[in-house]
């Protein structure tokens, strides 16, 4: 048999939250979850530092990518049933890339990507594509099928279907991913009706397509998005603990360029810091090995790094101060200087974190981050965009919302034994 059509001689089922079952039938669907690259995904956490804000935020991005996985099941099995044009080859394509389009992501994904100038994508390509069991087993299928799973996840395949089944503005991993981090957060705004919008997605070409009938359940899938970027995503409480998540690492960075003597070796981190890392050092990372650190590092001699870590560790986390970055740059100029007097390295405690999100945007031919807009099919068979018709969407099209904060340590400045006429001043400008 054809390792590729091979079927497992029972369904596996996994009980899940969101979506009931996810059902897994295919031989390589099942061989690639029991990788061990696969399998570290259980140790990243979906939604980062945001456990510290919503308790039950502890999913992980193994929840996530099977939920992913079986949403876009649901649509070959349901959507695409009986199209002449869809083969066994590309429904196997769809549905490894579906699973394994987060496979690269590190601890704390986005924050540790920033500090160290990682791209979890490239590291998702390297994993499908490298010496790993995730290649062994879809090299089984064909020896040129990793580059294929690969190309699409990596959004270059000429399949441009699949690719908008995974990576679009409507597609399942966003459906997955605002009712997961719904559900765990335990908030109500990222629920909307995912089964009528599947009842209507038509697949054409280039891209799946939503009968004009299903216009108002898009809508309110895209005002879910909206809603769960600034309710959940960008909470102020999470976005502090990812500053000094952040800083942490920069901290510790900086160190060790300096020759700093750690009491305990930073094994894991070696690589990362000479800027030399490999595939074997990245999947070593997971956040139980970074929590290991923050937690040993609070013992360092290093006043900043081991504060830092007590404050991550312990929850005792940056407040917040609204701030206009065109119209107050003088006064955070000003609370620089006074941070300096004062004894406090602006460097790590005076921060300015900026979130911004486009809710959803139409195509923008040659501008960065182009994208595809979502189409409407009408009764006619003619494709209009979304925003054309609906007076909601076209209210939010192409508005970018940016939000900025800057954080601080609050209970440094109520310390009244050093410089207390300085830390007043402060504080009257912080008020």
């Amino acid at each position: 048999m054809v390792y590729s059509a091979e079927k497992l001689s029972e369904e596996k089922v996994f009980k899940d939250p969101v979506h009931r079952y996810v059902h897994v039938r295919d031989r390589v669907i099942w061989d690639l979850i029991g990788t061990k690259e696969f399998q570290r995904l259980r140790r990243i956490k979906q939604l980062g530092t945001t456990f510290l804000t919503f308790h039950g935020a502890e999913h992980s991005r193994f929840n996530h990518s099977l939920g992913v996985y079986e949403i876009v099941r649901r649509m070959i099995d349901d959507v695409f049933a009986g199209r002449p044009a869809w083969n066994d080859e590309d429904r196997l394509l769809t549905l490894c890339a579906a699973l394994l389009h987060d496979l690269g992501h590190g601890p704390f994904s986005h924050a540790f990507e920033k500090v160290f100038d990682f791209d979890h994508e490239e590291f998702t390509r390297a994993i499908i594509l490298g010496d790993t069991e995730v290649n062994q087993v879809l090299t089984r299928v064909s020896p040129d099928f990793p580059q294929k799973v690969a190309e699409v996840i990596g959004k270059t395949s000429e399949k441009k279907l699949i690719v908008s089944m995974i990576s679009s503005q409507i597609d399942a991993d966003r459906m997955d991913y605002l009712q997961r981090d719904a559900y765990f957060t335990g908030v109500s705004y990222g629920q909307f009706d995912m089964e009528r919008i599947l009842r209507v997605m038509r697949p054409r070409e280039d891209q799946v397509v939503i009968k004009k009938s299903g216009m108002h359940a898009v809508e309110d899938y895209i005002m879910s998005r909206y809603q769960m970027y600034w309710q959940v995503y960008f909470h102020p409480v999470s976005r502090s603990a990812e500053v000094i998540l952040t800083k942490i690492l920069h901290r510790a960075k900086e160190l060790f360029k300096k020759n700093y003597t750690f009491k305990y070796e930073p094994i894991h981190f070696i690589s990362i810091f000479h800027e030399i890392v490999t595939l074997e050092d990245y999947l070593k990372l997971d956040e139980a090995v970074i929590m290991y650190y923050f937690q040993i590092w609070q013992e360092e001699e290093d006043p900043i790094l081991s504060d830092l870590c007590r404050r991550f560790v312990n929850r005792n986390l940056f407040k917040y101060a609204e701030f206009d970055p065109a119209k107050e740059y003088k006064k955070l100029a000003e609370l620089t200087t006074l941070f300096v007097k004062a004894g406090i390295d602006p460097d790590y405690y005076l921060v300015v974190d900026s979130s911004s999100d486009l809710p959803y945007d139409f195509y923008r031919p040659g501008e960065e981050e182009e994208r595809l807009p979502i189409h409407l099919l009408m009764k006619n068979g003619e494709l209009r965009e979304l925003s054309r018709e609906s007076e909601i969407v076209d209210s939010i099209s192409g508005k970018r919302r940016t939000d900025h904060k800057l954080y601080y340590p609050a209970d440094f400045l109520e310390d009244e034994s050093n410089h207390s006429a300085v830390k007043k001043q402060i504080r009257a400008l912080l008020d």
